[in-house]
């Protein structure tokens, strides 16, 4: 997607039409003006799985649904440690990735990282080891 075209979708997200200025020869498709201006992502974006996930870039309102698939798949690719980068903040973040690994059977332990690898601003993931023929639940 262009600038141009990107630009078209927000205002008319905005105020349902395109700003002045910006040509009408940006025509888009019928499916497109059904695109979110705020989320120009039309498929789920793939994050390569390592033992490291910094949670800054996903939305609140998704935090538990990636913790709870970014475990399951760090743990099919082998990882049986991970650090989970939440922030320091108040806390909201911190608590939201433990009530989900306190529900994680795979989950034997989970601390604060060490004060070089974040501190109270990281948590720190030992798993169980996946064993073949298992469900990734337990």
């Amino acid at each position: 997607m262009s600038v141009g075209e990107f630009i078209k979708r927000l205002f008319r997200g905005l105020r349902g039409t395109a700003p002045a200025g910006v040509s009408d020869s940006l025509s888009l498709s019928e499916d497109e003006d059904d695109l979110d201006p705020f989320n120009p992502f039309t498929e789920p974006v793939r994050i390569e799985i390592r033992d490291v996930f910094d949670l800054h870039s996903i939305p609140p309102r998704d935090l538990r649904a990636v913790v709870e698939e970014y475990l399951l798949e760090a743990r099919r690719a082998g990882f049986r440690q991970v650090r989970i980068i939440h922030g320091k903040g108040v806390g909201v973040q911190r608590e939201t990735v433990r009530s989900v690994l306190a529900r994680m059977p795979f989950v034997e332990h989970y601390a604060d990282a060490p004060p070089e690898a974040g501190g109270w601003g990281a948590t720190v993931v030992r798993m169980m080891e996946a064993r073949r023929g298992m469900s990734d639940e337990g």
